[in-house]
């Protein structure tokens, strides 16, 4: 979407600051208008009102020498860090634009910017005739009903830290209490690498024919824009805009108690969308840490095809320990490694760590599945505070087409056949690994040209609710295309399974002997 309107005239549904609303003047102190006159309370208007009030001083650079609470809550500064900056253009729209605190510098005169909603009064100040800075009195006046319904536009928006269920918000109840028709539009986090901002209309509500098809340069830079109407806000955070909301109605305009309303969601929406995406980053960099780990493991023999999946869950964990390994041994054998450590965060990632790096070092004896895992149990257990796991090894041989299995605790594996039918192998389970206990069998069976072994953590079938043999009966229901690949069939399970919803991590590992008559084989 281009920033400029329709017409070629960036200005064209657009008045900057000083002329938005016919509500925002600035004036002297002495000639202030009568409430109703800017399109805030009517004289004759019935609800209560009150008013908070806060105190700002700049010197002479016009720059924050000192801010209360109730002037940053107001204008919508952040505190954090005012001191030495100048004030935002979020800010000016309630306390007055830089020419107005010129003019208070140059000749003394006070000042004062009115809105629907508030009043910013500045004087200059002065010490033994010198000129030391101004300072500002910042009052909000607000009906109860205005009150309320801010109230309601902050307790329905933002309810998740998911950016699209957010502008879904917005828009729903600025249609439902304010509109016609809402949207909201967003630039991209990161800027484009050629041309203009690439705006996207994320949301929108009602009969959106009604809405601008692009958004004035004037929002683009932080200011509103209203037309006779259509109203836009921009979404503003830290002098950062980030889109902008825009409000149409089929008949009439936009009175200031409107205009309150939208810039309280604008308000809103612009600190919900910027959590959304730092928690949205915050979880792509610790999920691709955790994949970053995963393919660490070293590559089994060519003699086997290999396809392997994570999924995070969708329940806020960044991390978990749900983790898979092959390990390469004599004769063209591969060690194949399922595990899950008890538990969800950064804590199970670095226990899931500390038992690949022990089983990588047990493994290297070459040992049955089930010694190994009795010698990782001892190593383990030995480290009281790492916590338990699961876990599944499989010994693939594919010069005799065997494959020998093992189990502390985990789910069983299934072995798809090349014609697509799906079986459980009923691998005897031993007590997770870290319980000192031991107690670890070993089962082989036949792997026959076409089978693809399938190794998976419980996330991929378990859900709430459900016993775990109707869980895993799921699976061994999916029906793979026979004639697919590798890829394809983990694919088909993942989708089969509904595995991009499930409440807990998948990791998940797809093993196929090559042969000349292995399906897909590349």
């Amino acid at each position: 979407m281009r920033a400029d309107s329709p017409d070629g005239n960036p200005d064209a549904f657009s008045r900057d600051a000083a002329t938005w609303d016919a509500a925002s003047r600035d004036e002297p102190l002495e000639d202030d208008p009568p409430q109703g006159a800017s399109g805030g309370v009517s004289e004759d208007s019935a609800e209560a009102t009150s008013s908070a009030a806060g105190l700002a001083v700049l010197g002479t650079d016009t720059k924050y020498l000192y801010a209360d609470p109730v002037y940053c809550r107001v204008s919508g500064e952040t505190r954090a860090g005012l001191d030495g900056r100048t004030v935002s253009s979020r800010a000016e729209l309630s306390v007055g634009p830089a020419p107005l605190l010129a003019a208070v510098l140059a000749d003394g005169n006070s000042r004062t910017h009115v809105t629907p909603v508030s009043r910013c009064t500045w004087q200059r100040l002065t010490l033994h005739g010198e000129v030391i800075g101004l300072v500002g009195l910042l009052v909000e006046t607000l009906t109860d009903a205005e009150r309320h319904h801010i109230s309601d536009a902050v307790d329905r928006i933002g309810t998740t830290l998911d950016e699209k269920t957010t502008c879904l918000e917005v828009v729903s109840f600025l249609h439902s209490q304010l509109a016609d028709a809402a949207a909201i539009d967003l630039l991209p986090e990161e800027p484009p690498a050629f041309g203009g901002p690439a705006v996207e209309r994320a949301a929108v509500a009602g009969h959106g024919e009604l809405l601008p098809t692009h958004l004035p340069d004037a929002v683009l830079r932080g200011r509103p824009a209203l037309d006779e109407q259509r109203l836009s806000l921009p979404l503003t955070l830290h002098d950062r805009v980030l889109g902008a909301v825009s409000v149409a109605r089929a008949r009439g305009g936009f009175g200031a108690r409107d205009v309150l309303i939208a810039q309280a969601v604008a308000r809103r929406a612009a600190v919900a969308v910027e959590h959304a995406r730092m928690l949205g980053q915050a979880q792509r960099t610790a999920v691709e840490l955790q994949r970053a780990l995963l393919t660490d493991p070293g590559r089994p023999h060519p003699n086997l095809q290999l396809a392997t999946r994570y999924l995070p869950s969708g329940a806020g964990t960044l991390v978990g320990g749900d983790w898979f390994e092959t390990v390469r041994l004599h004769f063209g054998r591969t060690l194949l490694v399922m595990g899950d450590v008890m538990g969800h965060g950064v804590d199970a990632a670095v226990d899931m760590n500390s038992y690949r790096s022990a089983l990588r070092d047990v493994a290297a004896a070459d040992l049955p599945p089930h010694r190994v895992l009795r010698l990782l149990d001892q190593d383990i257990s030995d480290s009281s505070f790492r916590r338990p796991a699961t876990c599944l090894l499989v010994r693939v041989d594919p010069a005799r087409d065997l494959a020998a299995f093992s189990s502390a605790g985990h789910l069983p594996p299934a072995v798809f056949s090349r014609e697509g039918a799906a079986e459980l192998v009923r691998v005897p389970v031993g007590p997770p690994l870290g319980t000192g206990l031991g107690g670890y069998d070993i089962i082989s069976r036949t792997l026959n040209p076409g089978d693809t072994l399938l190794m998976f953590t419980d996330g991929l079938v378990e859900r709430r609710g459900e016993d775990i043999d109707a869980s895993l009966a799921r699976l061994a229901q999916v029906r793979p295309d026979p004639g697919g690949t590798l890829d394809d069939l983990v694919e088909t399970v993942l989708n089969e399974l509904d595995a991009a919803h499930a409440e807990d991590d998948v990791a998940l590992m797809a093993v196929r002997i090559r042969g000349k008559e292995a399906p897909g084989e590349e």
